[in-house]
């Protein structure tokens, strides 16, 4: 009886106004919040952790964009409330009110996931799937604090091929696990410079390269191109950290400081990041050759 009552409500009331009101209430919420976040990312006084999440400043819009091409398949979806929807936007309404900085950050996506299967059940948070993904992925959290002791493998490896590579320019280098010496000065490699924001900003791009492209329905494709995306982020990290112990070896801190503070790390990233484009263009064509060629070895 209580599905039937809620069920004439939403007929009552025109979608296009329940949509709006939905968004409205949305925007009231979580305006001030996602604007504190872009304001940190911007302009980079904002928490270590919370600066690992700087990909949504592609991401939120990208997701935003995707969420307004589906609203007409949306709204043809039927209204089917799903039991779960509204457990999960309680539990998103706990988390907001709760006041931890941490909870009302994943209150965004898990309220957002409980408006999806609360209005139109599994269909539509199938509908809003990846843009729901990106939301998740480019909120922040303590998941890079907590990872961070077990990536000292990989930033002592960095530290021992940076001193190579570096040792390369005939300079004094000796290597001391994280710490680098150049010519009596110190360079560490510390856990936060293993390259892990580059690298979560590198496979959040890449996700949204294979979407755009349509290729994320291939297993085979985008197990692929990962792969390579990550190979060229770790080597795109041990040439940046390379740079940077070779400038403040030899004393050039305004161009150490360009590099590792200011815009020159920005401009370092956004180059990486445009190799994806002709990486997964070659994954793409590579792939289709490869079919083409089998399929005629079969005709053969």
């Amino acid at each position: 009886m209580l599905s039937q009552h809620q069920n004439q409500i939403k007929r009552s009331i025109p979608p296009q106004i329940l949509n709006y009101a939905i968004l409205g209430i949305l925007v009231l919420l979580y305006a001030p919040l996602v604007i504190f976040w872009y304001d940190g990312w911007l302009n980079k006084n904002i928490s270590t952790e919370h600066e690992y999440f700087s990909h949504a400043m592609i991401g939120f819009p990208f997701a935003a964009y995707l969420v307004w091409m589906n609203r007409k398949k949306w709204v043809r979806l039927p209204d089917n409330t799903n039991i779960l929807g509204g457990i999960l936007l309680a539990i998103g309404g706990v988390f907001y009110l709760s006041g931890v900085s941490e909870w009302v950050n994943l209150s965004l996506p898990v309220i957002l996931t409980g408006l999806c299967l609360w209005l139109k059940g599994i269909q539509g948070l199938k509908l809003q799937g990846f843009p729901l993904l990106l939301v998740l992925l480019a909120t922040p959290n303590s998941v890079p604090y907590l990872i961070a002791p077990f990536t000292l493998p990989l930033h002592s490896f960095i530290a021992g091929t940076d001193g190579f590579f570096v040792n390369q320019f005939v300079l004094v280098v000796v290597v001391d696990g994280f710490n680098i010496y150049v010519n009596q000065r110190i360079v560490e490699v510390a856990p936060y410079c293993a390259g892990l924001k580059m690298l979560f900003t590198t496979i959040y791009v890449g996700l949204i390269l294979l979407y755009w492209t349509d290729t994320l329905s291939s297993r085979r494709k985008s197990i692929w191109f990962l792969s390579i995306a990550v190979i060229l982020s770790v080597t795109a990290n041990i040439i940046r950290n390379t740079l940077l112990t070779f400038f403040h070896g030899t004393g050039q801190d305004g161009a150490f400081h360009w590099l590792h503070d200011s815009w020159g790390g920005d401009l370092y990233s956004a180059c990486m990041l445009l190799v994806l484009i002709p990486a997964i263009n070659w994954i793409d064509s590579y792939f289709s050759e490869e079919s083409v060629e089998n399929s005629d070895l079969e005709i053969q």
